[in-house]
């Protein structure tokens, strides 16, 4: 390990903006353009350095697209295992129940190097599971002829900037051009997978984070006594981002919403991993999805950082893969109007992540490689 690299604080955040230590700065920027963009959240840190050439690849987590997301804005490759494919322990738990391990790396071949070093059954985490690790790297480079990728229509959401939805396109010929089949499917339930994901990922939160309190754990603020330590531990030891999430988590969790919120959502997320279910059921090896609504944005952009909702919009195509426990990668595919990097992402089976390394080197292949000017 060379060091460690900055984050949104206890992994909350889509843009690295809420780390405790400032923002971090995306190597890359527009043409023509100083402005200083985010590289995706909350996993920045590890993106940035990777897509500034400072670390060969890197360790992330994803829990509702802090992987993908981020490697999709730096033109880095992303990949968030199945649930249980690498174990957790030593990760601080934001939410148990989504939170995955993973690399990021600057092609597919590194990454597919990475996860089998990390892949592993752990006895110290309940939730990584027995299975064997297949060599990944082998995947890389066979042929896609006679796969089926399906295309979720749900996935065309209102207000989608063009680059994005030429980049899909573009993305669905190359893989045709490779000899797969193309399907289009349809998700339903994905319409509800960011409210439920956000009441899920804070209730989890808000449990998980209560260790925080100034006793045995953490910082601690000496108060007049242990309920003003409370008080002031928890105030001072949580940025504004994870203090909004925990209420939101403890407001859901409480006496007479339970049901109305954590319990409903949880039934949503059912259908959501049913839907992909009935989906591979009827043969589809792969999705081929976009990896974010947008390129990389501006460092402290007001319209984001007035609105927390417009922000969580932000993992609307990569919440569904954690709420189905699914592998998703997130490979760069192309540069936008303004010359920042674009992002498509390859949603598999359950310990398939094969299929996505191989699916993802034909987009690799016909991409091309995507490096920032250096100004640093």
């Amino acid at each position: 390990m060379l060091g460690k690299l900055n984050m949104d604080e206890f992994a909350m955040g889509s843009s690295n903006e809420t780390s405790y230590y400032g923002p971090v700065i995306n190597p890359w920027k527009a043409e023509g353009s100083n402005l200083e963009r985010v590289p995706g959240g909350s996993s920045g840190g590890s993106a940035a350095a990777v897509a500034a050439h400072l670390c060969a690849g890197a360790t992330a987590t994803d829990t509702g697209g802090s992987i993908r997301q981020p490697a999709a804005f730096t033109g880095t490759v992303g990949i968030k295992p199945t649930y249980g494919r690498c174990s957790r322990w030593g990760v601080v738990a934001f939410a148990s129940s989504l939170d995955q391990a993973g690399p990021l790396a600057r092609d597919v071949r590194d990454a597919a190097i990475l996860l089998k070093s990390m892949a592993s059954v752990d006895d110290k985490d309940t939730t990584s599971v027995d299975l064997p690790v297949p060599d990944y790297e082998a995947a890389i480079g066979q042929s896609v002829k006679g796969m089926k990728i399906g295309i979720p229509k749900e996935y065309r959401v209102e207000g989608m900037p063009e680059d994005i939805e030429k980049l899909w396109q573009q993305g669905i010929a190359w893989l045709k051009d490779s000899g797969a089949e193309i399907v289009d499917i349809s998700l339903p339930h994905t319409k509800y997978a960011l409210p439920a994901y956000y009441i899920v990922a804070p209730a989890e939160a808000s449990s998980n984070l209560a260790r925080y309190d100034g006793v045995k754990y953490g910082l601690r603020v000496p108060g007049k006594d242990i309920a003003d330590m409370y008080e002031k531990t928890r105030a001072e030891g949580f940025g504004h981002e994870v203090q909004r999430r925990i209420m939101i988590g403890t407001y859901v969790l409480s006496a007479g919403y339970y049901d109305a919120y954590y319990l409903k959502a949880q039934k949503v997320r059912t259908l959501i991993k049913r839907d992909f279910e009935n989906v591979f059921a009827q043969g589809i090896d792969t999705i081929l999805t976009p990896a974010t609504p947008s390129a990389a944005f501006g460092i402290a952009d007001q319209e984001l950082a007035n609105d927390p909702v417009k922000m969580y919009l932000n993992d609307i195509f990569t919440v569904t893969v954690n709420m189905a426990g699914l592998p998703g990668i997130s490979v760069p595919a192309g540069l936008d109007a303004n010359g920042l990097p674009l992002g498509l992402q390859l949603i598999g089976k359950p310990f398939d992540e094969e299929t996505l390394f191989r699916t993802a080197s034909v987009i690799e292949r016909a991409a091309g490689r995507f490096t920032p000017e250096k100004w640093w």
